[in-house]
């Protein structure tokens, strides 16, 4: 066999093994985030709270308090997570967003919420009224290009 047989069968089998082995830890993963989206349903209350603010930022200047900091890893201080200050009766706090919700918490308005601890995992109007993802104004391009699929009978009318 030739040189280059030779080391191109040897790649080929590290990047397989390297698949396999991210397809069990992916799928280790997998089990953990579920058993903790278990925990989270099974522990979460509604509470009726003030959003002040919402942003995006990093753990260690969101000024959260010394006991969470001290449970966090020192490696996921420096991410950025979606962050919601809120105010609840009387007190101020800093809640940790679910990523799917992010987008429809509401700023400077009173709503229905529902927390799993320092996790906000879903959100609702004040009077039961569901919060719908505002849609994003498109592009000229985008609106041509859609208005040329209409006619050419691509897209149906809506």
């Amino acid at each position: 066999m030739s040189k280059g047989l030779i080391i191109f069968l040897i790649i080929l089998v590290v990047v397989i093994a390297l698949f396999v082995v991210l397809f069990f830890v992916g799928k280790k993963l997998q089990k953990k985030q579920a058993e903790q989206e278990i925990m989270l349903e099974a522990n979460k209350q509604t509470v009726s709270l003030l959003v002040i603010d919402k942003k995006r930022m990093k753990i260690k200047d969101a000024k959260l308090p010394e006991a969470v900091m001290s449970q966090l890893p020192k490696l996921s201080r420096n991410i950025k997570a979606p962050l919601v200050k809120v105010k609840i009766g009387r007190q101020t706090m800093v809640l940790f967003c679910d990523e799917k919700i992010f987008d429809l918490v509401p700023v400077m308005k009173e709503v229905k919420a529902e927390v799993s601890g320092m996790y906000l995992v879903g959100v609702k109007g004040i009077h039961g009224t569901k919060i719908v993802r505002e849609e994003k104004k498109k592009s000229r391009f985008k609106q041509a290009v859609e208005k040329l699929q209409e006619k050419a009978g691509a897209k149906a009318i809506k």
